[in-house]
């Protein structure tokens, strides 16, 4: 230190100091003079050269040097950068120092480095010192000055601590540390980071702390983590050291880059704010193309990430730019809580305006994303496996006229929760697999995108879900799905429940629900107010069907050709006509036109539930609007269908009623008899070539021991088939021939009918 021991101490930062402050460099290591001894504490045998309030002038040079001392330098400021390269030192401490830079590539320090609230400053004016960086021909920065902070190389047997520094370079950047070697930790608390912090293929063993630093490099990276290996934690979040009024965020102005980096525990970013220009240039010529898959302006690039621990994005982070780890591997849980996503939204194709980008992730424990904010941007999902549950209550997904959540293929261990979430665009979860349920119940999904094959809020075709799928309302608030649901060919273990959904269509489809081949136990589509549009459920399969009448007033019909179900959960009992009429008349107007299959099914659960004469009436019911079909479309021949179809009905209710006939031959028996039994004829008065037998006239006068019997008279006209040896025998003339004609006529027709209702009836029981 300065010999004049009655100076005050010296402020470092306060530009160049009073002349009485100044020590050569050279001076501090002459050989001869004392040099290192001369600066060595005499109270202790410690090899440490402490410097204190001093301006150091010329360049203070250990490059190369094996030196067994500590340098510690306190309240310094250097006129030159110290150059340590290739130095092997016991160790260095710069604390409350101003340096115009740090030239240590390669430096083996077998202690600590330190950087204590210090600050080091290229100027404007400096130039680059050629041999401290191996420029490559085709670098970007070619010509560019050095790193302000050049660690490259260097191996450090202690931890680098840069606490409350910082670091400026006003055209280059702060830090370079390439290969860096830390046997403990990086610490660096509320450092200050002008210019990128380039760390590539760095190792450490223990934590790297950035918690409340500031990097900023708004056109480029601001951190360059490639290939980083960390022993412990990644902490880049709020400190909260002090009051509460200095807690200070981590923040970042520029690409945080750390793809294939390998994190031995967990990375923190709670409450940090990542910014990158939206319209700014593209910082790296690779991500200037048209790539549907890339993400030229990402606040976080974590591609290929390890994690061991959890991955924390929470609880107040704010990132202007995507967040994209794309095959990353996260050993506990991706936190996003609380956090805000924004984007600026993409105005031509490829649409670069994703917010998250996970796509071939694996994360081993939840994705916890309750109330995270994305007014805009997509989060994408792509064939992540996640070993817990997918959790976001709350929160708020706005993407208008585009696919705002994407997770095809996804497979998720536990359950996948968006409840009381607001959505605007598609959520796509084709072929999901999810372990456990599908939760939505009240959130509320305006706005999808449109496309020309099919347009929906949410799109869950061929999906594998182990529970429930719920899509109901929670409380007072209901589910809405503005532009319809696809659930095509989805197989659910136990249940699909819509109840007090609101489901709607887009004009160019229609579509308010397709369950096309979709199989579950139960169907529960408990609406509240019809369907805004068609409902499909061909092919579909559920055990046991709960429904309202609002489900079945759906706006534009439902389509249900072999739609399959073996129970009602709300049964029609034996005695309640009224109610199976309701249900046929819904069944009916549902269709809108004649189809066979969901009378049959209708018919089929009544009857596995014993319920066989309502069974019977659904026969019944769906050959009258069988044959109602049947005369629209014969216009010449209608009304004939339609007394074919009455006498049928009436006769012997289709073959459903076979005792109707019995009761219509004993009603013509009766009114036979009566009719020829009571009646005379004129031709026993004249018989001429008639004999008379009675009341009666016989055709053959041979036939004089037959009796009259109008019974067996009127019985053998409506028998059509077998002769009783009466009909052609008696004469009749006048009305009586009339009235023995339509008897004989009604015989054949109720043999008709019998007969082929009788037939109908066979092959049903087959």
């Amino acid at each position: 230190m300065p010999t004049d021991t009655t100076l005050p101490p010296l402020d470092p930062f306060a530009g160049v100091p009073d002349k009485r402050y100044e020590v050569k460099a050279a001076d501090l290591l002459k050989p001869g003079t004392g040099g290192i001894l001369r600066w060595r504490r005499q109270a202790t045998n410690a090899p440490i050269v402490q410097v204190e309030d001093a301006y150091i002038t010329g360049t203070f040079d250990l490059r190369a040097a094996e030196s067994g001392y500590l340098f510690r330098f306190e309240r310094c400021r250097f006129e030159f950068p110290p150059d340590v390269r290739e130095a092997n030192v016991l160790g260095l401490v710069f604390r409350k120092c101003w340096l115009p830079g740090l030239k240590a590539r390669n430096l083996r320090s077998r202690n600590d480095v330190r950087l204590i609230r210090s600050v080091v400053e290229v100027g404007p004016e400096d130039s680059e010192v050629p041999e401290t960086t191996i420029m490559r021909g085709d670098d970007r920065e070619r010509g560019m000055p050095n790193a302000a902070v050049n660690l490259t190389d260097a191996v450090i047997e202690g931890s680098v601590v840069l606490t409350r520094t910082t670091i400026k370079h006003p055209h280059g950047k702060a830090i370079q540390a390439d290969r860096l070697v830390i046997t403990g930790a990086l610490l660096a608390y509320r450092m200050v980071a002008r210019g990128e912090v380039r760390v590539p293929g760095m190792r450490t063993g223990g934590n790297v702390n950035f918690s409340g630093a500031t990097f900023d490099n708004p056109e480029g990276f601001a951190f360059n983590g490639n290939g980083i290996h960390i022993g412990g934690s990644l902490l880049c979040e709020v400190d909260n050291y002090g009051p509460a009024a200095e807690r200070k965020r981590f923040s970042a102005r520029g690409i945080m880059y750390f793809p294939s980096a390998t994190v031995d525990s967990d990375i923190v970013l709670r409450e940090a704010k990542l910014t990158v220009d939206q319209s700014g240039p593209v910082a790296v010529d690779a991500w200037k193309s048209n790539d549907p898959y890339l993400d030229p302006r990402p606040a976080l690039v974590a591609d290929r990430l390890k994690v061991d621990g959890n991955l924390e994005l929470s609880d107040g982070l704010q990132a202007v730019g995507t967040l994209r780890m794309v095959n990353a591997r996260i050993g506990g849980s991706l936190r996003l809580a609380g956090a805000e996503i924004k984007m600026a939204r993409g105005r031509a194709t490829p649409y670069y305006d994703r917010a998250l980008h996970l796509d071939g992730s694996s994360i081993g424990g939840d994705v916890e994303a309750t109330s995270l904010r994305v007014p805009v941007g997509q989060l994408r999902m792509a064939d992540v496996q996640i070993g817990g549950n997918f959790l976001a209550w709350n929160s708020m997904f706005l993407h208008p006229g585009r696919d705002v959540f994407s997770a095809r293929r996804a497979k998720i261990a536990g359950n996948f929760q968006l409840t009381d979430a607001t959505l605007q665009g598609t959520v796509r979860l084709q072929g999901v697999e999810v372990g456990g349920s599908v939760n939505l119940y009240g959130s509320k999904l305006t706005e999808p995108g449109q496309r020309t094959s099919s347009s929906f809020s949410l799109d869950v075709r061929t999906a594998r879900i182990g529970r429930d799928l719920v899509l109901t309302e929670n409380k007072d608030r209901a589910f809405v799905a503005e532009g319809g649901v696809n659930l095509d060919g989805a197989q659910i273990a136990r249940r699909l429940e819509l109840g007090g959904a609101q489901l709607g269509s887009l004009p160019s489809h229609g579509i308010a629900l397709d369950a096309s081949d979709v199989t579950a136990d139960e169907f529960l589509f408990g609406f509240r107010s019809p369907p805004a549009g068609r409902v499909v459920l061909r092919r579909a399969h559920c055990g046991t069907l709960g429904d309202t009448e609002e489900f079945w007033a759906a706006a534009d019909g439902i389509e249900l050709d072999d739609f399959r179900y073996d129970a009602l959960k709300r049964g029609i009992p034996l005695d309640d006509d009224r109610a199976l009429d309701h249900r046929i008349a819904l069944l009916s107007k549902a269709m809108r036109g004649y189809r066979p299959g969901p009378y049959d099914q209708l018919a089929a659960t009544l009857r596995a539930a014993g319920n066989e004469e309502h069974a019977s009436t659904v026969g019944l019911r769906k050959q009258q609007f069988r044959y109602d079909a049947l005369a629209k479309g014969f216009k010449i021949f209608g009304p004939g269908v339609r007394l074919w179809s009455f006498l049928q009905r009436s006769m012997v209710g289709y073959g459903y009623r076979p005792v109707r006939a019995l009761g219509w031959l004993l009603t013509l028996l009766v009114l036979g008899s009566l009719w020829f039994g009571l009646g005379s004829d004129d031709c026993v008065q004249n018989p001429g070539r008639y004999a008379v037998s009675g009341p009666r006239c016989l055709v053959n006068q041979q036939d004089t021991g037959l009796q009259w019997n109008p019974v067996i008279y009127t019985a053998d006209l409506l028998v059509p088939i077998v002769d009783f040896g009466n009909k052609s025998r008696w004469y009749m003339h006048g009305a009586d021939n009339w009235v023995a004609a339509g008897f004989t006529v009604s015989g054949w027709l109720l043999a008709t009918t019998v007969a082929a209702g009788f037939g109908r009836m066979v092959r049903r029981d087959s």
